[in-house]
């Protein structure tokens, strides 16, 4: 689980006119290397950027400008998944490549905020700035220098993966999900008709949590192998799928309501199985008739 947090400040309102890059690299949660550098913006310092970070043009004197330090910055970010809390620094790194003409590295972007938001319900709308996230799990950190935000974003991260018990591969998918995953944007309950030729033909089948792909495109293949799939659980209901993630979090962490019920009524003697995703989808695959 290797990966590489940054962090930039800026000059003025110019995205593009970085002053201070940080950047910290880690070996699973153990910290490997760390690098600073000032920047050359080779534009003007706003007060109000130099009162939040106290960095100035006396500061950066004989400082490379971020065309030359890409040299030295491309190696760690090349391939890598990069940590940043917000877009904002992932934007101001695009923005100074264009501006000098270059190319940015291939790597991964993975917010830390958007982790936040989905790792602790307090969070999931306000309060998920990076003082804010780090004060909730006891990180204390210089903020506003570069180096210091980047290792306070690491720290978002990890304690997320401690919290939720999720891997980085499986956070990676998690911020891309609504941070109410049990919810479906279209507001509309998905139903199917299950085909009367499938394998599965009789079961009736309900989605709850987070899954690796749309909910629609699951409800599609249940429906193919022969599954009604229903919004909600009843009695009737024979297969619950949860999302795998929401497997994975379930200790010390509350079930969806869906959840809930099909425990409740297995508990009152319903035949439910309860199936995380990835199984339904060994299911489904094995279910397909042979070519």
């Amino acid at each position: 689980m290797d990966f590489v947090a940054i962090d930039v400040e800026t000059a003025n309102a110019d995205m593009a006119s970085i002053c201070q890059i940080g950047l910290a690299k880690f070996l699973g949660s153990t910290p490997r290397g760390e690098w600073k550098t000032y920047v050359d913006p080779e534009g003007h310092f706003d007060g109000f950027n130099v009162s939040i970070h106290g960095i100035d043009k006396s500061t950066v004197r004989g400082a490379p400008n971020f065309l030359e330090l890409a040299s030295s910055l491309w190696p760690h970010l090349e391939g890598s998944v990069v940590v940043c809390h917000t877009h904002f620094d992932r934007v101001a790194i695009h923005q100074a490549c264009a501006r000098y003409g270059i190319i940015a590295p291939s790597m991964t972007w993975l917010d830390s905020a958007r982790v936040a938001r989905r790792a602790w319900k307090d969070c999931a709308w306000k309060g998920y700035g990076l003082y804010d996230v780090c004060r909730r799990i006891g990180y204390e950190f210089q903020h506003h220098d570069a180096l210091e935000d980047a290792k306070a974003a690491a720290r978002v991260l990890l304690a997320a993966i401690d919290e939720c018990g999720l891997d980085l591969d499986a956070w990676l998918k998690r911020v891309q999900q609504p941070i109410d995953p049990s919810a479906v944007s279209s507001g509309a309950a998905i139903r199917r008709e299950g085909n009367p030729d499938g394998a599965l033909f009789g079961e009736v089948l309900v989605f709850t949590g987070a899954l690796e792909i749309p909910r629609r495109e699951a409800a599609d293949l249940a429906a193919s192998l022969g599954c009604n799939v229903a919004s909600g659980v009843t009695k009737n209901t024979t297969l619950l799928v949860v999302g795998d993630q929401d497997i994975r979090k379930l200790a010390g962490q509350e079930k969806s309501s869906k959840h809930r019920k099909a425990e409740q009524l297995i508990a009152e003697g319903a035949s439910i199985r309860i199936l995380k995703e990835s199984d339904f989808r060994e299911l489904a695959r094995l279910s397909e008739p042979l070519a």
